[in-house]
């Protein structure tokens, strides 16, 4: 096990034999790392954290950690759990769960720049960009595909959708559905992602349903019940049906267009 002489294994700490842990590392008692993780230098991957499969944490990250909460005691402490194939780049620092036995979870192959944060009791899917400093606060629930801007502040208890892109130095006080732009300092949407839906297969036919149902969500005059059961019968589709259970699904309400 390529483990540098500098880093500390505290015994109960549960290391596949291909684990690599860089120097002056930390992984407490606990922590579980699968097959092929890179661990790399000034790291600490807190008791709480599970990690799965070819997982890479860069210098400074922390895993596992206990929230940012001043209410916060350590019998409250729920797992860490990530999946596969993520990178966590220099700085990342991750909280374990609070409220919740499920924790905080983390999907797979996931990007999270320098000194981007998820707080406590998150959930956040696959195949999701966090640009630099990017901030999710307590119990925030991500989709997959989304792309979250750099300096992006999200408000505890908000729900991004997929395939939604995040403009920089945005907050987020609502649920913003999927497949948008959302943009500003009090986040609005701004139009369609089309380059991220462009990217990721769906064809002009699709852009254009999905087009058709927020046209008819936010510009048609409609109370939101009545358009979404008027795009449900008169639009449908299975990006028509994830639309319409989002915004069904929302407490915080959802983010309008500028």
């Amino acid at each position: 096990m390529p483990i540098h002489p500098t880093a500390i294994i505290e015994p109960g700490a549960e290391l596949h034999p291909s684990v690599q842990v860089g120097p002056y590392s930390i992984v407490e008692s606990g922590a579980v790392l699968g097959e092929g993780c890179v661990v790399e230098s000034c790291a600490r991957i807190y008791g709480q954290a599970r990690l799965g499969r070819n997982n890479r944490v860069c210098h400074g990250v922390t895993l596992g950690a206990p929230p940012q909460d001043l209410g916060y005691t350590a019998k409250q402490a729920k797992p860490l759990t990530i999946g596969d194939d993520n990178q966590f780049r220099e700085g990342v620092n991750i909280s374990h769960g609070v409220k919740y036995a499920t924790g905080t979870r983390i999907g797979s192959r996931n990007l999270f720049m320098a000194y981007s944060h998820v707080g406590h009791d998150c959930t956040v899917g696959d195949d999701n960009i966090f640009a630099n400093t990017a901030t999710l606060a307590g119990h925030v629930e991500l989709d997959h595909h989304v792309f979250v801007s750099g300096q992006v502040a999200v408000h505890q208890f908000c729900r991004i959708g997929a395939y939604v892109m995040l403009g920089g130095v945005s907050g987020v006080p609502k649920d913003v559905p999927p497949y948008v732009i959302a943009n500003g300092q009090r986040a609005r949407i701004i139009g369609l992602n089309l380059v991220g839906l462009r990217r990721n297969g769906f064809d002009q036919a699709r852009r254009n349903r999905i087009k058709a149902v927020y046209k008819l969500l936010f510009r048609s005059g409609l109370r939101l019940a009545e358009a979404l059961a008027r795009a449900e019968q008169e639009l449908p589709g299975p990006d028509t049906d994830s639309i319409i259970a989002f915004c069904r699904g929302s407490e915080r309400g959802i983010t309008g267009f500028a």
